[in-house]
């Protein structure tokens, strides 16, 4: 049996990390069959990241490492029907989720106002996680922050630019069901794992607020929710 190990969940998401919850949501849009394993600890994992997946001796990190894998290795074919200019802007779109990332995260872990809600949130969700240990993941997402540049501005600032991010994908999303039409596509499983890690957060954060103001994110993110879950 293939086994996903990815974050916790929270708030009734599957994954509380937005590239977890990327493939959890591919394995599920395509009928997969995979066992799904929260951890917080991240040593055993490839390049001490998750998620990770294990389908027998093979050991494969990083979100589109892993669906990339699966499609080959299933037959899923996902994605077939695609140009090549949908392709380039599937792989924009994915580049600005990536960014999109370090402003999600700031906001559980750096952002003061946010931070003691959010360590209530796991703390009560999950038992077993200990307070000293979201303390010490804290400390390191903290030098994270400062080490990749987001940490060292205010935090109006932070959200400014994610909220771009979001303003972006939204208009290029529009109306659509899904992001190339009637049916989902492997950017609809990435697109899921941010918004519905936004809009399902119990948290009044900026991000919160601006995909709440646009309809199309929150009927993308139901859409899939209601096929994944």
């Amino acid at each position: 049996m293939r086994t996903l190990y990815s974050y916790p969940d929270l708030f009734g998401v599957a994954d509380n990390n937005p590239f977890g919850l990327k493939v959890y949501a591919f394995l599920r849009l395509h009928n997969v069959e995979f066992e799904h394993r929260h951890i917080l600890d991240t040593r055993s994992a490839p390049r001490g990241q998750l998620p990770y997946l294990v389908d027998g001796t093979v050991t494969i990190g990083d979100s589109d490492a892993i669906i990339a894998y699966l499609d080959e290795r299933c037959g899923l074919n996902a994605d077939a029907t695609l140009d090549s200019q949908q392709r380039n802007l599937d792989l924009l779109v994915r580049r600005t989720l990536d960014d999109l990332y370090w402003q999600m995260s700031y906001s559980r872990w750096r952002d003061e106002r946010y931070w003691p809600a959010f360590k209530a949130a796991l703390l009560e969700t999950h038992p077993d996680i200990t307070a000293a240990s979201l303390e010490g993941a804290r400390e390191y997402n903290r030098l994270r922050y400062h080490y990749q540049g987001i940490g060292r501005y205010e935090p109006d600032q932070v959200y400014a630019r994610g909220m771009d991010n979001l303003r972006v994908v939204a208009d290029l999303l529009g109306e659509q069901p899904f992001f190339f039409g009637a049916q989902p596509e492997k950017i609809d499983a990435a697109l899921y794992g941010f918004i519905a890690n936004i809009y399902f957060y119990e948290i009044d954060t900026p991000l919160k607020r601006y995909v709440l103001s646009r309809p199309g994110l929150v009927r993308h993110c139901l859409a899939i929710h209601e096929r994944v879950r």
